[in-house]
């Protein structure tokens, strides 16, 4: 039996449980009495994720050479963000290398794209999640030179791969001892592909920097969404908050961090003696636009199909 496919009902079955535990009516309650001024701010910031999302990894492409409309590149955002949605870790948006092959004419280069946004996207959480640490302070014994050092770690290993050479050097026994002989050939196509055009060193801050703007606008949708259920914390701890429920979300043992992502919440905005019920409430409510959202590139996906 492949326990692996049985993952995702792990945070499926954990998020019923947190759900009976904190009692369905208290939450329909509390959704029923939320502020839609608030979430109409947050349904604006909603519409700029997507723009900034495209923003920030189209600006890749452009340091690539990869000629494309912009346009283009949102409808393609929209469809990959359906796929992100539904699968753990969001990894359903590698789908992003298979449109982007249009104006490539290879795998590797889009899939490159992919690994530098994905790359710096995690780098920008831990970013986040260090530089307001300091707001758990007086509620945890964080080791956060600890954290420091593996934050650095991370990026001497984004800079070391960057380098053609250097990663040929340690990826060539992985492709002596585990490649197919018949895929070899195609192996050795994609990986020239993927370092084709790769963008210098010096561009890689604004990449970073983008990343980061990216996911205080992402942050930002949630801050009013807890506004509007009455969570009335200051956004600076949302920005210490969110990037560890995040990180946690990317754990693949769930659809889209689904139960996990609810808990790690709940445990943390419950130390500032925020209800349960509206954090829940508020992830709820997260969660219905994020599904909203991603039913749009469901009709892209559609008429890309016809």
């Amino acid at each position: 039996m492949n326990w692996k496919r049985w993952l995702p009902l792990i945070g499926i079955l954990l998020f019923v449980y947190i759900l009976i535990k904190i009692d369905l009516l208290n939450v329909l309650k509390e959704m029923k009495n939320v502020d839609f001024a608030f979430i109409l701010i947050a349904l604006f910031f909603v519409i700029m994720m997507f723009f900034m999302q495209t923003f920030k990894w189209y600006t890749v492409a452009v340091f690539q050479d990869i000629k494309m409309p912009f346009l283009e590149a949102v409808k393609i955002n929209l469809i990959t963000n359906f796929y992100g949605f539904v699968t753990p870790s969001k990894l359903g948006t590698i789908i992003r290398a298979e449109y982007l092959k249009k104006y490539t004419g290879s795998i590797g280069k889009g899939l490159c794209n992919f690994v530098l946004d994905k790359v710096l996207d995690i780098g920008a959480i831990i970013f986040l999640g260090l530089l307001f640490s300091f707001v758990f302070k007086d509620k945890l014994d964080l080791p956060i030179g600890f954290f420091i050092i593996i934050f650095l770690v991370f990026l001497l290993t984004i800079l070391f791969f960057v380098s053609k050479q250097r990663s040929k050097f340690v990826l060539k026994l992985f492709y002596r001892k585990f490649i197919p002989e018949k895929m070899k050939e195609d192996a050795k196509v994609t990986f020239d592909s993927f370092y084709d055009h790769m963008p210098k060193k010096r561009y890689f801050v604004l990449f970073f920097c983008l990343n980061v703007i990216t996911w205080i606008n992402l942050y930002l949708i949630t801050y009013f969404i807890g506004l509007s259920v009455g969570i009335k914390l200051d956004f600076i701890f949302y920005l210490a908050i969110l990037p560890i429920a995040t990180l946690v979300a990317m754990v693949p043992v769930t659809i889209n961090g689904l139960g996990t992502q609810e808990l790690t919440l709940i445990s943390l905005f419950g130390l500032f003696n925020v209800e349960a019920t509206k954090v829940f409430s508020m992830s709820v409510i997260g969660i219905l636009m994020g599904i909203l959202a991603s039913l749009v590139g469901v009709i892209f996906i559609v008429r890309e199909k016809n």
